[in-house]
């Protein structure tokens, strides 16, 4: 059993003993911590009982665990006295937004993302809807650790509001943007197969495939929590819509991740167009309209950098992990930015991974070009990237692991080595990047090269000195 605190939030394995695993009493702590935190930020001063309630907005995916975690979730913040906006089923983006929509003082998401069912989390937000920082965090834990709370009595409890409109006004704010140009899609009559993996992509992907004109069926639509198979949107968890590619007629296949914040892409043929290159293809097409700057984190393809410079813009790298990419997107006036993990943040929406936002700005995209997707991805740069893992132990010294890395590579002048985030080196025609993951107990080992065997091998090359040390 595991409970991870980390930039990405709260995160752990449901059932098991308190402080080892996100159980009810857990749950209460770190939703009071939170609450506390956000009463923190107001600058009016005291408050009486005509002050109106601070408001926090609550989502959740399809978990099994959902309703359990949101129960104890919105029943901790009323008897902290907020008012809660229970919007009930919902993607990580659509939350996010429904912070701004609804001048709300923060947001909590109850989803573990990518992780497998027996996982959840409470992934939290500011007023604008975007994720806390490191330090904004790191105040939650220690507020956390407090051994007493004070909480609201009778007659200044919060209350739930339940609102169910914010997935139509997300898929608004959608066909809303500039460059998304829906009279092109609907004339380009795209047929999509989807894999929303049994959770919210099933609810809110129908309403924004038909406000386009997009023919589409579904494959594990049904909002059980129950996922049909590991929910990371990886080409060896997705055999069975590539399968379905092949059987059948369909222009383009789409997956997602249980919350929605991830995309990745599937050719006509039923090949992987590859999630590193979701954010590419859709930076290629808003710098195309509006030439800038592009972030994405360590771990992502060089193939964004290429594309950026292609376009005459700037490319910059931040630490992994949404918050240090938007942060060192709006540092550096970013049109477009993201994760090599299918993530794409645009700043004409919102500071926040959408899915929704990169399915219609590459459907627009495709629509204009005339082309299949197969087609448009041989027009990008062609790297490989190879993703690997290392299980940690408790024994695992990840400290000492990285020092070794780091010095192997020191004195090597043919090498960059930057520690911003664990490790990375950089080579002239390939890198390969140790870290140790924000959302499950693992370092990642992720390597890009000319090659898939080049890429692995180093990779694996660096794996081994890990495993030399454990």
């Amino acid at each position: 059993m595991t409970l991870i605190k980390s930039i990405s939030g709260i995160r752990g394995t449901i059932g098991g003993r308190t402080g080892d695993t996100l159980n009810p009493l857990d749950i209460v702590k770190f939703t009071t911590a939170y609450a506390i935190f956000i009463s923190s930020k107001d600058e009016s001063g005291e408050r009486n009982e005509n002050t109106p309630h601070k408001k926090i907005v609550v989502g959740r995916d399809g978990r099994i665990s959902g309703p359990m975690v949101r129960d104890i979730v919105c029943g901790t913040l009323v008897g902290m006295g907020y008012d809660v906006i229970d919007i009930g089923y919902a993607t990580t983006p659509t939350t996010e937004l429904a912070v701004r929509m609804s001048g709300a003082d923060g947001g909590i998401i109850i989803t573990a993302s990518h992780n497998p069912r027996q996982w959840n989390a409470l992934k939290l937000l500011n007023s604008e809807g975007e994720f806390l920082t490191a330090a904004e965090g790191q105040q939650v834990l220690q507020i956390a650790e407090q051994e007493q709370f004070q909480y609201a009595d009778v007659d200044h409890l919060g209350k739930v509001i339940v609102d169910n409109s914010f997935d139509d006004r997300h898929v608004q704010s959608v066909l809303d943007l500039d460059l998304v140009d829906a009279e092109a899609i609907r004339q380009a009559r795209f047929t999509v197969c989807v894999d929303s993996i049994n959770s919210v992509g099933g609810i809110i992907l129908p309403k924004l495939l038909e406000r386009l004109g997009v023919g589409y069926k579904f494959l594990n639509g049904e909002v059980t929590g129950d996922f049909a198979h590991n929910p990371e949107p990886l080409e060896k968890n997705l055999t069975g819509i590539m399968d379905e590619m092949r059987s059948r007629h369909y222009d383009l296949g789409i997956v997602v991740d249980p919350d929605v914040d991830r995309l990745a892409f599937i050719c006509e043929d039923g090949r992987m167009f590859g999630e590193e290159y979701t954010l590419v293809s859709v930076a290629d097409y808003v710098l195309s309209a509006t030439p800038g700057n592009t972030v994405s984190n360590l771990s992502s393809t060089r193939a964004l950098r290429d594309v950026t410079e292609r376009h005459g813009g700037h490319y910059a790298a931040a630490a992994v992990g949404e918050v240090n990419v938007t942060t060192k997107m709006k540092e550096v006036n970013a049109v477009i930015g993201g994760e090599g993990n299918g993530g794409v943040i645009y700043p004409e929406s919102h500071y926040g991974r959408d899915a929704l936002v990169g399915i219609a700005l590459f459907l627009t995209s495709l629509a204009k070009k005339g082309c299949k997707v197969s087609e448009l991805r041989k027009t990008f740069p062609d790297y490989q990237i190879a993703k690997n893992r290392i299980d940690l132990t408790p024994e695992t010294d990840v400290d000492a692991i990285l020092l070794k890395v780091k010095s192997m590579f020191a004195q090597d002048a043919t090498a960059q080595v930057n520690d911003i985030d664990g490790v990375k080196i950089d080579f002239a025609d390939r890198w390969v990047h140790l870290r140790k993951s924000n959302t499950e107990p693992i370092i990642r080992v992720y390597s890009e090269a000319p090659t898939m065997d080049e890429a692995d091998a180093l990779g694996k090359r660096l794996m081994q000195v890990v495993y030399d040390m454990q």
